[in-house]
C-alpha cells in the first residue's frame, strides 16, 4: 500500500478547481493520504487570498487526509541540503510518517530531488505518480 505526503500546492491545487485532475489521488485504492498541519496552513493562506469560496472544498479534501507534524528541523537528511527552510518541514514530515511518496508540484525547490528516494521516501509529481499507477494498471 503507498502512503502517499501530499504538499501544500497539491492540497491547494485539488481544492481551488472541482475539474483538477488531482482529485483523481483522493479516488485510488490502496493508498494512504498523508499531510502535514504546516501544510495545510499554506494551503489554506493561498485560497483565501484567491480562492475563498473554496474553503469548503479543502475542508472536504482534507477530511481524509491524516495530518501529521513534523519532526525538529535538526533531523534534515543531507541529501536536502539546498532545499529552503520553509519546505525542510514538509519533507522532514514526510519521513516521519513513513510516506512510500512526496508529492508536490513545486519543481523549484524539490526539483533536485525529483525522482530521488530520502529516507525511503520517494520524490515525484503527482503526473509522474500517476502515470506509473496507469502503466501497472495496464500490465
Amino acid at each position: 500500500m503507498d502512503r502517499l505526503f501530499l504538499d501544500a500546492n497539491i492540497l491547494f491545487s485539488a481544492a481551488y478547481s472541482a475539474d483538477s485532475p488531482l482529485l483523481e489521488l483522493w479516488q485510488l485504492k490502496k493508498v494512504l493520504l498523508f499531510s502535514s498541519a504546516y501544510a495545510l496552513e499554506e494551503a489554506r493562506r493561498n485560497l483565501a487570498l484567491l480562492r475563498p469560496d473554496c474553503s469548503s472544498s479543502l475542508q472536504r479534501l482534507t477530511a481524509k487526509v491524516q495530518l501529521v507534524d513534523a519532526p525538529p528541523l535538526a533531523k534534515a537528511p543531507i541529501e536536502a541540503r539546498g532545499l529552503p527552510q520553509k519546505d525542510l518541514p514538509i519533507l522532514l514530515a514526510a519521513i516521519e510518517v513513513r510516506a512510500t511518496h512526496l508529492l508536490t508540484a513545486d519543481k523549484k525547490h524539490f526539483g533536485s530531488l525529483r525522482g530521488k528516494t530520502v529516507q525511503g521516501v520517494l520524490v515525484l509529481t503527482p503526473g509522474d505518480y500517476l502515470r506509473t499507477k496507469g502503466e501497472s494498471r495496464r500490465r
